[in-house]
């Protein structure tokens, strides 16, 4: 029950009651209701600034991961750049300069993507310099990698190039040396059998009986085998490519046909003394794009360092050649 208010009346003497009109009583309401919802508004932003609500809670906790896990992949990312630097160093300074390739520059390794904004959609967050910045490393490390798978399969080919140059390039002595009578004269300038001038003697001369097998040595194809050459008698041509071509001269007989492909110590011939030649012997010559070229570099295949010493020694003498 509501206490009943009066107030004292100087005109009547006496007290009478306070009677409130509606419209006060509507403002006071509407002044408590103001009052409340300020108050109820301030509590709200209050709450909202420090204390945080479960949903937002989760949501902080999603972000605090997503960070963690972004920079676990920066570090699993930096893992893989030193694993593929590694790589490309081995690649640049073994791989491609043991067979003769240009190194891979790194800006060529490293470079970006021009053009437009690839991350566009990734701005405008609270994180976007952390998810831009992992996402073009990551981007940088696959063009890296695809530059240098590209790098090894081109490596591959010229390792499989290579393997058919070092079996193709003349590399062993064409006849063994316990089939040896002597080695009779080497390169450069010699004695003529037959004049007795000195003239340039464009081969290596290896004595041995008649019949001797002769050896390829090196893969190649048979270009020539015939007497037709000044000379040389009885003779074989092995085309190696590259530019290299082995002659074996004043031989007795064949052991190949032309165009017939053959391995180095493919039994070729026999060792005889047809020709221009003095006494059974094998004339071997290298040419190399097309200019005969000293032999005695080209018998590291088959010959120990004392036999190629010796060899040498006996090569650089200036004595008779036998043709």
């Amino acid at each position: 029950m509501s206490k009943v208010k009066y107030y004292y009346d100087h005109e009547t003497l006496s007290y009478r009651k306070i009677q409130r009109k509606k419209r006060t009583t509507v403002k006071y309401v509407a002044l408590f209701m103001l009052a409340s919802a300020l108050f109820a508004f301030l509590m709200i932003f209050i709450a909202s600034q420090f204390i945080e609500s479960p949903r937002e809670r989760e949501i902080s906790r999603e972000l605090s991961n997503m960070r963690l896990q972004y920079k676990l992949l920066n570090k699993r990312l930096d893992e893989a750049y030193a694993a593929l630097e590694n790589v490309e160093e081995r690649d640049n300074s073994i791989y491609r300069l043991y067979f003769e390739a240009n190194p891979i520059p790194l800006e060529q390794r490293r470079a970006g993507f021009g053009g437009i904004n690839r991350y566009k959609k990734y701005e405008g967050y609270d994180n976007s310099k952390l998810i831009v910045e992992s996402n073009k490393r990551l981007d940088v490390l696959e063009k890296a990698i695809v530059v240098q798978s590209k790098s090894l399969d081109e490596v591959a080919v010229l390792a499989e190039n290579k393997e058919k140059f070092l079996a193709a390039i003349p590399a062993i002595q064409p006849v063994s040396n316990e089939d040896l009578t002597r080695m009779a004269s080497g390169y450069g300038f010699r004695t003529d059998p037959f004049t007795k001038a000195r003239k340039f003697h464009y081969g290596m001369d290896f004595t041995a009986p008649r019949g001797t097998p002769i050896y390829a040595t090196g893969d190649g194809i048979i270009e020539r085998a015939d007497n037709s050459a000044t000379g040389y008698g009885k003779h074989i041509r092995i085309d190696h490519g590259y530019g290299y071509v082995s002659l074996y001269a004043h031989l007795y007989n064949y052991n190949v046909r032309v165009n017939q492909r053959v391995k180095r110590g493919d039994l070729i011939g026999y060792v005889g003394s047809t020709g221009r030649s003095e006494a059974p012997h094998l004339h071997y010559e290298i040419f190399k794009d097309g200019e005969r070229i000293n032999p005695i570099n080209f018998y590291y295949g088959n010959l120990s360092p004392e036999e190629f010493d010796e060899l040498l020694k006996r090569a650089s003498l200036e004595n008779q050649s036998l043709d």
